[in-house]
Parts: C-alpha cells; sequence; structure tokens
C-alpha cells in the first residue's frame, strides 16, 4: 500500500512538473496585437505590437508611443471593440489584450483583413481628455475607408510615403548595417506582412505559410515596366526588370533563386513565371507556362 502511494505521488509530482512547464511556455509565448491608431497616426491604418500573454494595455500603449512618434504629453487609452462601429470598451492600464484577444471567436482571429467583415474584433487607440472622456475624433468607418486608400495610392506612388519608424523596404538604407539590424527589420516587415525586402537588387523572400492577395492581375499590371524600388518590393518586379533589360539590350537575363529547403523556391519560381507569360501576352494560363511549371520538378 505505501508503494503504491508513493507511486501515486511522484506521478502527480510529474503531472504538475509538466503542467507548470506548458504554463510557462504559453506565457512566454508572443502574440500580435493589431491596433488601430485612427487619426492620431495619419497614414497608419493599424499598427503590430509583440505582446506576451501577461502584457498589460499600459506596455502596449507605451511601445505605441514609440513606434508612433505620439506626444507623450497626452494620456492614450486601448479599447477593444467587438463589432464593426460598434461599442468600445476601455482597458484598464492593467488588462492584459492578448487575454482578451483569446477570447475572442476563432473565425475573428483567423480574418482580420479589415473592410466589411460581419464580426470585425480589434483594438483601437483612443486619446484621453482632459476631463476623463475619451476622445474619439470621428466615424471609425469612415477613417478606415480614407486611411485604406492612402494606402493604395502610397502604394501606387501617388503620393509620398509617410515619414516614421517604419523599417525600410532597401536594407541598404539602414542607418547602421549589422546583423542584428538586418533581422529586426525583416522580422518587423514580416509582422507588417510584407515578406519581400531589398538588398539593392537583390530579394529577400520569407515564406509566410499562408495566401497573401498580392499576386492577381492587379498586381502585374502594377508592377509593368516600372523601375526597381520605385514601388514596394515584390518578385513581379524582379521579373519585370529582367525582362525588359532582355527587350531593350536583346542579351540572356539569368535570375537566380536560392533558399533553405521549405523556403519557398519553388513557389517564387511560379510566381515569376506567371509575371513573365503575362508580360508577353501569352495570358495568365497560357500553354507555354504549364509547360515550364511542368518542367520544374524535373530542374529540381
Amino acid at each position: 500500500m505505501n508503494l503504491q502511494d508513493g507511486g501515486c505521488s511522484y506521478a502527480s509530482s510529474a503531472n504538475l512538473a509538466i503542467t507548470g512547464s506548458m504554463r510557462r511556455r504559453l506565457e512566454d509565448q508572443e502574440f500580435t496585437l493589431r491596433v488601430y491608431p485612427g487619426s492620431l497616426a495619419e497614414g497608419t491604418i493599424y499598427c503590430p505590437v509583440s505582446a506576451r500573454k501577461n502584457t498589460t494595455a499600459a506596455e502596449a500603449i507605451e511601445c505605441l508611443i514609440e513606434r508612433l512618434h505620439l506626444d507623450r504629453t497626452k494620456c492614450y487609452v486601448l479599447a477593444e471593440v467587438k463589432e464593426f462601429g460598434g461599442e468600445e470598451w476601455i482597458l484598464n492600464p492593467g488588462d492584459c489584450p492578448v487575454q482578451r484577444m483569446m477570447l475572442w471567436p476563432r473565425t475573428a482571429l483567423e480574418n482580420r483583413s479589415g473592410l466589411g467583415s460581419g464580426e470585425d474584433y480589434r483594438f483601437l487607440l483612443r486619446e484621453k481628455n482632459l476631463d476623463g472622456s475619451i476622445h474619439y475624433g470621428g466615424s471609425l468607418q469612415m477613417w478606415l475607408r480614407v486611411t485604406e486608400e492612402r494606402r493604395r495610392m502610397v502604394e501606387r506612388g501617388f503620393l509620398p510615403q509617410p515619414a516614421g519608424n517604419d523599417p525600410p523596404s532597401d536594407l541598404c538604407a539602414l542607418p547602421e548595417l549589422t546583423e542584428r539590424a538586418l533581422l529586426e527589420s525583416l522580422r518587423a516587415r514580416f509582422r507588417q506582412e510584407k515578406i519581400y525586402t531589398y538588398v539593392g537588387s537583390i530579394l529577400i523572400v520569407i515564406n509566410p505559410f499562408q495566401f497573401l492577395p498580392i499576386y492577381n492581375p492587379k498586381y502585374v499590371k502594377l508592377y509593368d515596366n516600372h523601375t526597381l524600388g520605385k514601388l514596394e518590393p515584390h518578385i513581379y518586379a524582379v521579373a519585370d526588370v529582367a525582362y525588359h533589360a532582355m527587350l531593350q539590350r536583346r542579351k540572356n537575363q539569368c535570375i537566380v533563386i536560392s533558399g533553405e529547403s521549405g523556403s519557398g523556391k519553388t513557389q517564387s519560381t511560379n510566381f515569376l513565371i506567371h509575371h513573365l507569360t503575362a508580360l508577353s501576352q501569352k495570358g495568365f494560363a497560357s500553354g507555354v507556362e504549364q509547360i515550364i511549371l511542368g518542367a520544374g520538378p524535373v530542374l529540381e
């Protein structure tokens, strides 16, 4: 009986140790909070903030103030909204946004693309007036639509890029060219769902392991006959430069794609061929494209 009791006690202690380890890993796991600053930071639709389960709203606001260069003499609060244009719940400084976010429906966590979704859960950054009231600064729906249109105009080059602390699209523009600065810049762009980054004429690609709607005919037309670096980095831009250099110089062009297994080399090759065949006016699903795509596994 004593041996059995002792065995049970040992097993319970082991289970407690495993549970404690799993709890610590969950608390140390990083999440990305999308905080919409509204009119407080024009040109910024949302600001991604890395947070853990125990990160408080006050700590998240401090990160937002630093990244968006906001006025520190003013008071800011974090608000949670569970419906597009619905009621806002103001978080206390000690509340944990990640814990609030984990209570959202799964569909709200998977589909956070923005306008027009049925249940549009999000965090907002609001300014607090001197009398303690919240300054809302107009309709959220109107601001989102205006900001989205402004972002599209900036992408097309019709408006200048907003000045700020955003990581550069070309790593050659970094003030300090170190390995740490390179990795932090790539990590920051990845969190903004920007998987492409230039290093001069070299394109760095990070596999997002998810679908991004940046490979449709609209983007093919957008990057047609554009100088490298004029728009946001994209694999279509590299294909476009090679294609037009071949026509103008009448010389063969070579694009080298390298990376580790699973980095996305095959998919990048497919995007290159897709853009090249589109530029050559052979259609988006031409026989030539399918033949080259079919030869991909043989070449590898």
